[in-house]
């Protein structure tokens, strides 16, 4: 029997006054159009705030420290080819401007209000908003596709 393996990724909300920063995913052949956050899986070695903190300055060129970033939601997320564990945080001091930092993976970015995000924004996106506003700490997610 095949061994079990989770693959981990790390998300982060910048927040400002009532509004989160998205980006819309382009050109990577997963969920493009929709709109997502500064994120991506967590490299071998890396804690889950490096693993955030790297993606942040990737992603949108901002830079924050360890510290800035609080841990939010945690999403066991299944589907049948693969399982992660996600995890959500939520930051509002950091360096810089946000701004696309990978044009050839994202064709949009902007701050939406907090409490109505864009119709296009991924389900698990929008699934971990909710959760953080309720103050649920976990959430799990089985999608049978």
């Amino acid at each position: 029997m095949a061994k079990f393996m989770i693959y981990a990724a790390a998300y982060v909300f910048l927040k400002r006054e009532g509004t989160i920063y998205l980006m819309r995913r382009a050109n990577t052949g997963y969920r493009d159009g929709m709109y997502s956050l500064p994120a991506g899986h967590i490299e071998a070695g890396e804690s889950l705030k490096e693993a955030a903190l790297r993606e942040l300055e990737e992603e949108a060129g901002v830079v924050a420290q360890a510290e800035d970033l609080v841990q939010a939601h945690a999403m066991y997320r299944r589907y049948p080819e693969r399982t992660y564990a996600d995890y959500y945080f939520v930051c509002d001091t950091w360096e810089g401007e946000p701004t696309i930092c990978e044009p050839e993976k994202c064709d949009d970015a902007r701050w939406v209000d907090g409490q109505n995000l864009p119709e296009n924004t991924v389900e698990e996106v929008r699934h971990a908003w909710a959760c953080i506003r309720r103050g649920e700490a976990f959430s799990d997610i089985t999608h049978a596709n």
